[in-house]
């Protein structure tokens, strides 16, 4: 589903291609990432979105943000909202879906094909209007995982569903033992 003569554009949905990696036991190696979708067409822009806590003297995701910031990747970061839910639990909001929207919908006009890392179902009207645009949209997320990490409306919206757990011998590595936590989960989306 991929033409090498085609612009290409990567959304990475940061906390839920996390999410998803994990639920299939392994981590995403970024450098064979890119490298792996540059190699199927040409790449325009890859944009990766996260919220980060600023108040935390040290984020286990900080090392990762500032990779991906000198290794090509466009970095979409805002300030993560701290609070306690009902039960006390101390949760942490930090939904990147409208910055991702924006700009999918200002690039659209300068690519052909967009690869969206997520499988929140939030996305579906954004494919489809991608799609209105004369844009391909591709999902990477899995179905594979329990329960499935990919909203149904999403997939059935894209042109081309990748399976997260496929990609895993090209883009994948695993996890480190004793690599720190997201030391937060991420409320809202799936």
């Amino acid at each position: 589903m991929f033409y090498k003569d085609e612009r290409l554009a990567l959304f990475i949905d940061g906390s839920n291609l996390y999410a998803a990696a994990k639920a299939l036991g392994f981590d995403i190696d970024y450098k064979l990432l890119r490298q792996e979708f540059a190699r199927r067409g040409k790449m325009v822009r890859a944009f990766y979105y996260t919220a980060l806590l600023e108040n935390d003297e040290y984020s286990p995701i900080r090392p990762l943000v500032d990779w991906l910031h000198y290794n090509g990747f466009t970095m979409v970061t805002k300030p993560a909202k701290e609070y306690t839910d009902s039960q006390g639990r101390r949760k942490v909001k930090g939904n990147m879906d409208i910055e991702l929207t924006v700009d999918a919908m200002e690039l659209a006009p300068r690519v052909d094909h967009i690869v969206l890392f997520s499988g929140d179902g939030d996305f579906r009207p954004l494919a489809e209007s991608l799609q209105r645009q004369g844009v391909r949209v591709s999902v990477v997320s899995t179905i594979r995982s329990q329960p499935p990490m990919i909203a149904d409306e999403l997939r059935r919206q894209a042109d081309n569903f990748i399976e997260l757990d496929e990609l895993r011998d090209v883009i994948g590595r695993p996890p480190r033992e004793n690599a720190p936590e997201r030391s937060f989960e991420v409320a809202g989306g799936s």
